[in-house]
C-alpha cells in the first residue's frame, strides 16, 4: 500500500493543471511528469480515419505504379518505395493489405470497414491514378489497355536510344560511384539505387542498386517540377503560350473582379513566387497524391497571402496550378498529348507523366522515370533546348530559367524557373544548376565542364545525400 501510494504521489497531477486549457496539458505534462510517468498519463493516439485514407492511397498509389510502370515486386516495393512515407502514416502502411489485380491493371486497399477500398488504376500513357473513395472501378477492356511493365532497350543509338552504350569509367571515377552507394560517404543511411554520369554527350558511367537497372523507373518526385518546366517551354515554343501573362486560372475568375489571384504570371509560379498561402513549407498534397481529390479542387482554392512575385515560398501548388493554366490555354487534347509528346521525341520512352482523375497532370511530383531518361533530359538542358537538331524550347528559355531573377531562398542554392542553382558556394562551377526532388532525385547540370550527373534515390526518414559534394568528386575524377 505504501509503494503504490507513493506513486500515485508522483505522478499527482500539480493543482494548476485542473485550471489548463485541455489542448495544454498533454504538453505540460511531458515538461514536468518523469518520462514513466508521463507514458503512464497519456496513451497512443490511434490514427484518425483521414490518416487511414491517405496511408492506404499511398499504398495503392505505390503499388501499381512501382509494379505496372517499373514492374517491381510487391517485396522490392515495399523494401524502397514505401518506407520513406511521412511519420504520421508509416505504422499504419503495414498494416493494410494490398489487393492487386493484373487483369484490370489495378490495386485496391482495404482501410475500413464501413466505406470501399483505396483505388489506383494504371493505363497505358498516363501510369497509375488514385481514385476517389467509392468510384465504380472500371471495365477490362478500357483499363487495361496494353500490357503493363517497362519497356525494354531502344536499339537506336544513345541518346536517342541504348544502343552504343559501352561505360568505361577510370578508376578513380569508379571509386567515387561506388561511395554513392555505402550509404555513409555522402549522407548516413543514404539510399543510391541508380548513378548514370554523362560526359560530352557519352556515358561514361552506370551503376545500379539490385532491384533497379537501366529500364526500371521510380518516382522523380520534385524533378518532375523541371519537367514541368520544360513541357510549358515546349508549348511557349510553338506559339501557343506565354509565360509572361496572367496565368489563366479559371476557377480564380477574371481580373479586376475582386480576385487578385488571377494577376498572378505563369513565370510567378514556375519561380515559386506566387505569394499563395500553403498550410506547410513545400506544401505537401496529400489529399491529392494519395487522398483521391483533383488538381481543380485543391490546388486551385488557396488564398494570396503576399503581393505576387515578392516572395519565394517553395510549394506543390505553383507548379500544379502552372499546368492547369496550360490546359486552359491549349484546351484538353494537346494539353493531354503535351507530355508524351515531349518525351517521346528526347527518347524518353521510360518516363510516364501520371494524372488526377479528371485528366491534370500532376507535375509536381507524379512522374515515374529511370536514370537515363533523366540523364537525356539534362543533356537537353545543357543545349538549351535543341534536340537532334530540332529547337524544342525558345532560344534562351533555359538561360532564362538558370537566372534568379525573382525572390530567392533565404539560404542553400539558388532558385531559376524549375531549377536550383548551383555555384561556388557549394563548391561547384559558376552556372551549375540541378533539377532534384524528394527521396534524393538529383539531375545536376555542370555546364562548363559538359557534365551531367544523375543520381536516383530512396533515401528514407532523415537520410539526406549530399549532391554537391558528390557531384564535385565526380568532376575531380573526371579531369
Amino acid at each position: 500500500m505504501v509503494g503504490r501510494a507513493a506513486a500515485r504521489a508522483r505522478i499527482a497531477k500539480p493543482a494548476f493543471l485542473c485550471f489548463a486549457a485541455p489542448m495544454f496539458r498533454t504538453a505540460l505534462l511531458a515538461a514536468i511528469l518523469p518520462a514513466a510517468a508521463f507514458a503512464q498519463q497519456v496513451a497512443p493516439t490511434p490514427p484518425t480515419s483521414y490518416q487511414r485514407a491517405i496511408a492506404a492511397g499511398y499504398k495503392a498509389a505505390m503499388y501499381c505504379s512501382g509494379i505496372f510502370n517499373a514492374g517491381r515486386t510487391e517485396a522490392q516495393i515495399d523494401q524502397d518505395e514505401l518506407r520513406g512515407i511521412y511519420p504520421e502514416y508509416a505504422p499504419i502502411v503495414p498494416t493494410l493489405t494490398a489487393e492487386v489485380d493484373r487483369t484490370r491493371a489495378v490495386v485496391t486497399v482495404a482501410w475500413d470497414e464501413k466505406l470501399p477500398s483505396r483505388r489506383a488504376e494504371w493505363h497505358k500513357d498516363t501510369g497509375c491514378t488514385t481514385m476517389p473513395i467509392g468510384a465504380a472501378p472500371p471495365p477490362i477492356a478500357t483499363s487495361y489497355r496494353a500490357a503493363p511493365g517497362p519497356a525494354g532497350a531502344d536499339r537506336r543509338p544513345w541518346p536517342l536510344g541504348d544502343g552504343g552504350i559501352a561505360p568505361k569509367p577510370s578508376a578513380a571515377l569508379a571509386g567515387t560511384i561506388s561511395k554513392a552507394f555505402d550509404r555513409a560517404t555522402y549522407g548516413k543511411d543514404s539510399e543510391t539505387v541508380g548513378v548514370v554520369i554523362v560526359q560530352d554527350g557519352r556515358i561514361v558511367a552506370e551503376r545500379y542498386r539490385d532491384g533497379f537497372g537501366p529500364f526500371v523507373s521510380n518516382r522523380t518526385w520534385s524533378v518532375a517540377k523541371s519537367l514541368a518546366g520544360a513541357v510549358i517551354g515546349a508549348a511557349q515554343a510553338s506559339g501557343r503560350f506565354d509565360v509572361a501573362a496572367r496565368a489563366r486560372v479559371p476557377e480564380w475568375g477574371s481580373y479586376p473582379y475582386q480576385d487578385l489571384r488571377a494577376t498572378i504570371t505563369t513565370d510567378q509560379l514556375l519561380r515559386m513566387a506566387s505569394g499563395l498561402h500553403s498550410d506547410t513549407a513545400g506544401n505537401r498534397t496529400d489529399a491529392l497524391y494519395f487522398g483521391g481529390t483533383a488538381v481543380t479542387e485543391q490546388a486551385t482554392g488557396w488564398p494570396l497571402e503576399a503581393t505576387p512575385g515578392t516572395r519565394f515560398r517553395y510549394a506543390n501548388n505553383d507548379i500544379l496550378l502552372a499546368m492547369r493554366a496550360l490546359r486552359a490555354t491549349v484546351g484538353d487534347r494537346d494539353y493531354a498529348a503535351a507530355p508524351r509528346a515531349l518525351f517521346t521525341k528526347l527518347g524518353m520512352t521510360h518516363t510516364v507523366a501520371e494524372t488526377d482523375w479528371r485528366g491534370n497532370f500532376m507535375l509536381s511530383s507524379q512522374v515515374w522515370s529511370t536514370a537515363r531518361d533523366l540523364a537525356r533530359f539534362g543533356l537537353f538542358l545543357a543545349a538549351d533546348g535543341v534536340w537532334a537538331g530540332e529547337r524544342l524550347l525558345p532560344t534562351g528559355w533555359v538561360a532564362a530559367s538558370i537566372q534568379p531573377s525573382g525572390p530567392q531562398p533565404a539560404s542553400g542554392p539558388g532558385y531559376g524557373r524549375t531549377l536550383w542553382l548551383f555555384g561556388p558556394e557549394q563548391g561547384l562551377p559558376a552556372g551549375s544548376y540541378a533539377a532534384q526532388g524528394n527521396r534524393g532525385q538529383y539531375v545536376m547540370v555542370l555546364p562548363s565542364q559538359r557534365l551531367v550527373i544523375v543520381r536516383r534515390g530512396e533515401d528514407g526518414g532523415s537520410a539526406r545525400f549530399d549532391v554537391a559534394r558528390f557531384s564535385a568528386d565526380v568532376l575531380t575524377a573526371t579531369r
